[in-house]
């Protein structure tokens, strides 16, 4: 199951765990748990459509490891998913956690769908049939689902309505990434997009760059790349000076009005025709001349065939998976700096987090407070991280994953799973 480079997200994964493995000299026996998902679902989810016949959906849920909690991650719907992408997430999703110090384990989910030539009404029988199917495997306890690419926070209303109604009580903690008057979080919508830009902010700071009018490329416009320009914009003074979507990329050199840009989207479907931009390849966009790449797309879009090209010196990871292990390498070498996935992009998960924690004291925070809590979460991990792979000569992948992987094994051998 691999994508269009040829490259399987969940190989690379491993191959990442393997040097922290080695690294940390990991027993064969622990690092076959780790490489390993505790459980996994396939459900077949059949939904009437508007027209009146019935279509079968697959669905999957994997529940990777719970060492440090009940499990956390998204649900995406898309045309391309495969059971091997969502075991690679979730696995994602555990270090995630593991590294920003959740009590949370790691999960993800995903429906095999193409939500762009469905109906809202068709979306919702689909949300609720999916939460039917995998009802048994979660609840504020156990699993917490929570929004990935194509699903929102309608979706996730949706499934938390379909979860209360199965569980015969309201039970707003179910789901995170919620509506606000259903028991979601101030900041949420945009978490993972300020997440990364905080942890931008602390690598610009130790590689003396600064970023009012450092130039940015955006690989994806959906909600993560689109609030990464406009906040990247507006909060950090920085050019955005190429975006790209699944029809092509864009480029002004003098920089782009990133609302005028969505609101080209928005009226034409795809940011191509923006006026007064050159039309761009997503590929030329990863080689665009410029300060900070980001990434914010899906998976294995750096590859070994094109690390060559980047010319940024900063690779800000905002999608999970964007770097393949040979890629990494290869920018590690040339001296890009390169902020991994699940340092970059935990924005989400971290204000997920603090929703599950209202949720259960029946309480609200103001923006203000949300956001100075991921603030100091995040530029806390980065530091964190920073030192040791600064102390030990790698890079902050390896750094990441040797924190991460200390605190799960950590939790089972108190557990005494090993």
């Amino acid at each position: 199951m691999e994508d269009q480079n040829g490259e399987n997200l969940f190989e690379s994964v491993k191959q990442h765990l393997c040097t922290c493995s080695d690294t940390l000299a990991f027993s064969p026996n622990v690092e076959a748990v780790l490489r390993t998902p505790k459980r996994e679902l396939h459900v077949a989810l059949p939904v009437r459509m508007d027209d009146g016949h019935i279509r079968t959906f697959r669905g999957y849920r994997v529940q990777y490891n719970y060492a440090l909690g009940p499990m956390k991650g998204g649900i995406r719907f898309h045309p391309e998913g495969t059971i091997e992408t969502i075991r690679a997430l979730a696995a994602l999703m555990t270090w995630k956690c593991a590294l920003y110090n959740l009590p949370l384990g790691g999960a993800k989910g995903g429906v095999i769908c193409n939500p762009k030539e469905m109906s809202l009404p068709e979306l919702e029988r689909l949300s609720r049939a999916y939460i039917q199917g995998i009802y048994e495997l979660i609840g504020p306890d156990r699993d917490i689902p929570a929004p990935d690419v194509n699903t929102n926070a309608q979706v996730m209303g949706w499934m938390m309505d379909e979860y209360s109604k199965l569980a015969g009580r309201s039970s707003f903690g179910a789901v995170t990434g919620k509506p606000l008057p259903l028991g979601g979080s101030e900041g949420r919508t945009d978490a993972t997009a300020l997440g990364g830009w905080y942890a931008v902010s602390e690598a610009a700071l130790g590689l003396g760059m600064d970023l009012r009018g450092a130039r940015v490329a955006i690989q994806g416009f959906g909600n993560v790349g689109y609030h990464a320009a406009f906040l990247g914009a507006r909060e950090f003074g920085c050019r955005i000076i190429a975006v790209s979507d699944s029809r092509g990329g864009i480029r002004r050199m003098g920089g782009l009005d990133i609302p005028a840009v969505a609101s080209h989207k928005k009226a034409t479907g795809s940011v191509t025709g923006f006026p007064g931009s050159e039309r761009i390849s997503n590929d030329e966009l990863l080689a665009t001349d410029t300060d900070i790449l980001i990434p914010a797309a899906l998976e294995n879009v750096i590859t070994e065939r094109n690390a060559g090209d980047v010319r940024a010196r900063i690779v800000a990871e905002f999608a999970n998976g964007p770097t393949t292990p040979g890629a990494d390498r290869i920018l590690f070498g040339r001296g890009v700096h390169v902020i991994p996935d699940f340092l970059c992009n935990a924005g989400g998960v971290i204000v997920s987090y603090f929703e599950m924690i209202q949720n259960a004291d029946l309480d609200h925070w103001d923006a203000e407070v949300v956001n100075a809590k991921l603030k100091k979460k995040i530029i806390g991990t980065y530091r964190q991280v920073s030192d040791l792979a600064r102390k030990s000569g790698v890079d902050l992948r390896q750094a990441a994953y040797t924190i991460a992987a200390n605190r799960v094994v950590a939790a089972m051998q108190l557990r005494g799973w090993i």
